[in-house]
């Protein structure tokens, strides 16, 4: 048992919560769940990116306020989790009084430690990426993620020696194997510092919709630097609620590639600069594809897919919230690019779910009711199920730990599949009550009270409901995984009930 600190991205509000955010807050919070399990402390933040002038720009647009409009669409992303069942234990708002004194305390912390200076700087910027782009590094001057064009900008801010650290990253690396997650982001991230570290701009005089600069009044901190330290925020870093040393040392930033740089190269350096150890991990997700063309609304604005027609709540309203998070986390690996489909959702929900783990629950829990008089029976400790059991459960904890939840389920799906090949070889429905039936179906039980187990931080709430079926008290989530992931636990304590369908069946839509 240890602490275990994951976070995600703070989105920004200038837009509402699209998949896109879902599909990485999902999985965060599916690690969350999956530590917990472990008998891990944990603490699991997100929250809104609330500053820098694409919020002001979308503010206008919407004729209010920032205030206005950052209160309204940060609520969004509250209600978005929610409806996703998103178990975070703190929402974090950059314009939150906590997060000011966070920022000014760390950066503070970077300029007396000599490593912040003024300059002026002119160079070609993104309001979308909130970044600035050489024009080596533009789309012949267009931004190279957004497409749009870049604005030339001229104007005096204070600079970060980035240059400085690295030399200190390199060594980071190679001391830090494990630091950046997929091993081709690492290579990317080392590629960028490979290539040479330029100083770059940290504040701006143009906006003051921002955090102030404290040794500068006429500046407020660029976006950036005022976002990443959010995650030193959800800790206290430079507060009276400090919990920096019990959380920090076991670190997680789940964030999708478009920002590793920001995490990879800019964020570890800050922190050298500061003198704290950089984040103990960063784990690099790929982008979920629609046609093969990113979740982006700038990108889809030409008759395209538009982020307000895959909201979260939509998905959840038609197929159910454990069926969403099971895509979510299912259809593509953590680090992939992925594609996502309704048709997709539809096939893993029939096949996975409703073919799969629903018919079984069904077809044992009816078996019990008519022929055990509804009390489920213990199974065998030497069952053929046993080492199936044991490998899904290996497989599924190496997964969960290695940042792999496609993997883990899939390992937990194969025990799935290998208790109903033994149902259809031992056809308990044709059997008499007796022995030979008990044990069968106790088999099955205990495959059930595993793979709910295994499931549960993924299908939260139908695990739970399934637990209760099977005759078992409280829910899964209640169970510490080390003492209840074993062959041979399952003793009902309550009657097994029969219930309606998990997973009815869905129609494919026809064009």
């Amino acid at each position: 048992m240890a602490n275990y600190y994951i976070t995600t991205p703070i989105y920004y509000v200038n837009d509402a919560p699209h998949v896109g955010h879902a599909y990485c807050t999902v999985n965060a919070d599916a690690m969350a769940r999956w530590h917990r399990l472990l008998g891990d402390d944990v603490k699991f933040l997100t929250g809104t990116d609330e500053h820098g002038q694409k919020i002001a720009d979308a503010a206008i647009k919407n004729g209010v306020s920032p205030r206005e409009w950052t209160d309204q669409t940060s609520q969004r992303f509250r209600e978005a989790w929610d409806a996703l069942n998103i178990s975070y234990d703190d929402f974090i708002r950059t314009t939150e009084p906590r997060h000011f004194e966070t920022v000014q305390k760390f950066l503070t912390a970077v300029y007396d430690n000599g490593y912040i200076y003024k300059d002026v700087y002119q160079g070609l910027y993104c309001v979308s990426c909130e970044d600035y782009y050489t024009l080596e590094s533009s789309n012949d001057g267009n931004c190279p993620i957004h497409g749009s064009l870049l604005t030339e900008m001229r104007e005096e801010n204070w600079f970060f020696k980035l240059s400085a650290f690295e030399a200190p990253l390199l060594a980071y690396y190679e001391e830090h194997p494990q630091f950046v997650t997929p091993e081709t982001k690492r290579n990317e991230a080392l590629a960028f510092i490979k290539s040479g570290l330029r100083d770059i701009s940290i504040t701006r005089t143009s906006i003051s919709w921002g955090v102030p600069v404290p040794w500068d009044d006429q500046h407020v901190f660029y976006v950036w630097y005022d976002a990443l330290i959010n995650y030193l925020t959800g800790i206290g870093f430079g507060r009276e609620d400090d919990e920096t040393s019990t959380w920090w040392p076991n670190s997680h930033h789940l964030i999708g590639k478009e920002i590793l740089r920001f995490h990879c190269v800019w964020w570890p350096a800050m922190c050298m600069a500061a003198g704290l150890e950089p984040v103990s991990h960063v784990q690099v997700h790929g982008w979920l594809l629609v046609g093969g063309q990113k979740l982006s609304k700038t990108m889809a604005a030409e008759g395209g897919v538009k982020l307000t027609d895959i909201a979260p709540v939509e998905l959840t309203d038609e197929f159910g919230v454990d069926p969403i998070r099971y895509y979510l986390l299912r259809e593509t690996s953590l680090g992939n690019d992925g594609d996502f489909s309704h048709e997709g959702i539809t096939a893993r929900y029939n096949t996975d779910l409703a073919n799969s783990l629903g018919n079984l629950v069904a077809r044992v829990s009816t078996i019990v009711a008519s022929k055990c008089a509804g009390v489920g029976p213990s199974p065998e400790l030497d069952s053929d199920l046993r080492a199936a059991a044991q490998t899904a459960i290996d497989d599924a904890e190496s997964a969960w730990n290695r940042f792999a939840p496609n993997h883990a389920l899939e390992a937990t799906w194969g025990l799935i599949g290998a208790t109903n090949a033994y149902l259809e070889q031992r056809a308990p429905w044709k059997m008499e009550p007796g022995e030979e039936l008990d044990a069968v179906l106790g088999n099955a039980l205990e495959a059930i009270r595993l793979v709910t187990i295994l499931a549960t931080p993924a299908i939260p709430e139908v695990a739970a409901r399934i637990w209760t079926r099977i005759g078992l008290a409280g829910a899964p989530s209640d169970e510490v995984f080390a003492s209840s992931a074993q062959w041979g636990r399952y003793r009902a304590t309550l009657a097994i009930e029969k219930g309606e369908p998990l997973f009815p069946r869905i129609k494919a839509s026809v064009e």
